[in-house]
């Protein structure tokens, strides 16, 4: 494997996110999952860059490739240049749910206007980096649902009950995971301790989906998808302060917000900030508002929501690599979900994620770096736990009981 990528075109001349192309398909292929049409596959293959910079391909079964960059702001020390991890997440669960929202209001012939969601997401850290206790964690989500429609109250209510059932991302809250592992260093398979082992070695070198990744001549797709809306000030020692998070003992709460609505029929977008620690507003949009489709202007929503997630992990190898003072060359993930969208309810089914790391360090030390990666991801902590969102809504302007 190559060395980390240095700063330059692979950040800051390339766009956010652009659909990628034609990815080499030996290094990429989503392989369409058993029960055919219910269920949908999701890989995403991440390599780190320079400092905290990441730089994602994203696909699904059921749709092209998307290249997706990701950066973290002051608070590790990062250059703030594109959306941190918990953003694409935040995004993906608002796109997710409005996507279903609209499209059971349009099967059920229902004129749903004037729809707006908040969204808070909390996370902890706790422990010690050093002394192995570290550990992330994840709270439920909360959702503050508005929208205007002439339907019967209890009518609308069973309608946003039935969105919340079929999202796949309000399931993957929903379904507590129990997610596999799999580690190649330097080239060769190595168990894994502290996590659970895949029935299956890694198969593949992820580096070959960036060769020579670039927006196709001429696509004329949206060109803003993320857009980065305002800057957070570098403060230092306050809390949330520059470099704060790179405190080898911490004990503290995280807080995103996202603020999503439907500025076209066919188009959402949402603003998510970073309030704890202190970070910067991104805007996304998407045009996933049927299923897990999308109409290829943008990303679908779940591969929004999968790429935080991997994100989110590959921060936490490169954040212990710093606590530790332990080097690594490069380190890259394969990550491969699956979701059933069957009738009725979605459910999400255990991630598998392949890790790969060049760096001189021990097996022993590699192992630990894939455990304390998955002990300290905030949304793999969602993912291993029951977290079903909570929704407050009103209709028309008035509070919506919604039933249980």
């Amino acid at each position: 494997m190559s060395t980390v990528a240095e700063p330059g075109a692979r950040g800051a001349e390339l766009p956010l996110v652009f659909r990628a192309g034609d990815v080499p398909a030996a290094a990429w292929t989503v392989q369409t999952p058993p029960h055919g049409a219910t269920r949908l596959a999701v890989r995403v293959c991440v390599r780190a860059l320079h400092g905290m910079q990441k730089e994602a391909v994203v696909a699904t079964s059921a749709g092209p490739a998307w290249r997706m960059l990701s950066d973290e702001g002051p608070y590790l020390n990062g250059t703030d240049l594109a959306p941190f991890p918990l953003a694409f997440f935040t995004a993906g669960m608002q796109f997710s749910l409005l996507g279903e929202l609209a499209r059971h209001a349009a099967s059920q012939r229902l004129s749903v206007t004037g729809i707006g969601l908040g969204q808070d997401n909390y996370y902890t850290m706790d422990g010690s980096a050093l002394k192995g206790t570290m550990r992330g964690g994840a709270r439920a989500a909360a959702l503050q649902l508005s929208l205007d429609c002439d339907a019967p109250a209890d009518r609308v209510a069973r309608l946003i009950r039935d969105a919340e059932l079929t999202s796949p991302a309000h399931a993957l809250m929903r379904d507590p995971l129990a997610n596999t592992f799999a580690l190649n260093l330097n080239g060769s398979a190595v168990p894994v301790t502290g996590v659970a082992a895949s029935a299956t070695a890694p198969d593949e070198d992820p580096l070959a989906a960036f060769r020579d990744l670039a927006p196709r001549a001429g696509d004329d797709r949206r060109a803003d998808i993320i857009t980065k809306l305002d800057t957070a000030q570098t403060l230092f020692g306050v809390e949330g302060g520059a470099g704060s998070s790179l405190q080898a003992e911490q004990k503290r709460e995280l807080h995103v917000r996202g603020e999503a609505r439907f500025p076209a029929p066919a188009l959402m977008e949402t603003s998510v900030q970073l309030f704890k620690p202190i970070g910067s507003v991104f805007r996304f949009r998407c045009d996933d508002v049927q299923a897990s489709t999308s109409a290829g202007q943008t990303p679908p929503a779940l591969a929004f929501l999968m790429a935080g997630v991997g994100f989110c992990f590959m921060t936490q190898i490169g954040r212990y690599a710093q606590i530790t003072k332990q080097e690594l060359r490069s380190y890259a993930i394969v990550q491969d979900s699956t979701f059933d969208l069957g009738a009725g309810a979605a459910r999400a089914l255990p991630t598998h994620t392949q890790v790969f790391l060049d760096t001189a360090q021990s097996p022993a030390v590699a192992q630990k770096f894939v455990q304390m990666a998955e002990q300290t991801c905030f949304l793999h902590a969602a993912m291993r736990t029951c977290l079903p969102s909570r929704i407050d809504a009103q209709l028309n302007g008035k509070e919506l009981p919604l039933p249980r």
